[in-house]
């Protein structure tokens, strides 16, 4: 019932910063160009992420585990109701060391494949904001996500050094979205760089 509630309440999130997005697509918030990649058409990022087990933003991340993440994406520029946006293959692999807090994290490791699709919320001068949700697969189910399918939410703010390489810090969160009984998902918050061409 809990992880029902912070679905819940993720996706209506999701769905008022879409609105608010789209909102903005007109106004001068948003440039012309796609903040996540200027003029280019290509980009690759890789990004690694410690693990909690608690929400990415309610409740608020409290307790890490040894648990890892490391993500490689390659995206393309796109719109999403005129606003800006990327739409991305990304490959990623979840690693867990021992036990802790009751969990035995090391039977969670395995590799997930998943598309997303991330809007631009902001930019101003070299700073932007983005957030997208996507879904995927990963390779086995387990005692804490039942299921293969997996369904994705993001939260990501970035600092562009020059038209081709960004920094990024990110809050990313995994759930079956209650398909299944076992859903304690997957919460990371990490680091990555992007580089377009």
């Amino acid at each position: 019932m809990v992880q029902f509630r912070v679905v819940r309440k993720i996706v209506l999130s999701l769905i008022f910063l879409c609105c608010s997005s789209v909102a903005w697509a007109d106004s001068c918030v948003l440039p012309e160009e796609n903040p996540f990649f200027g003029k280019y058409k290509n980009q690759i990022s890789f990004s690694i992420g410690q693990g909690f087990d608690t929400g990415i933003l309610l409740p608020p991340p409290v307790r890490p585990v040894p648990f890892y993440i490391a993500t490689f994406q390659y995206s393309q520029p796109t719109t999403f109701f005129r606003v800006p946006a990327k739409r991305s293959i990304n490959l990623s692999g979840v690693f867990g060391l021992h036990a802790k807090n009751g969990w035995e994290w090391q039977d969670y490791s395995v590799p997930i494949i998943y598309f997303t699709e991330d809007i631009a919320l902001f930019k101003l001068d070299k700073f932007f904001i983005g957030t997208g949700a996507g879904a995927g697969l990963q390779a086995k189910e387990n005692d804490r996500l039942g299921t293969k399918l997996l369904f994705q939410f993001k939260v990501t703010a970035g600092y562009s050094f020059n038209k081709k390489w960004a920094m990024e810090i990110y809050a990313q969160h995994f759930s079956n979205a209650n398909t299944d009984h076992n859903n304690y998902s997957y919460a990371f918050y990490g680091l990555g760089v992007t580089y377009n061409y």
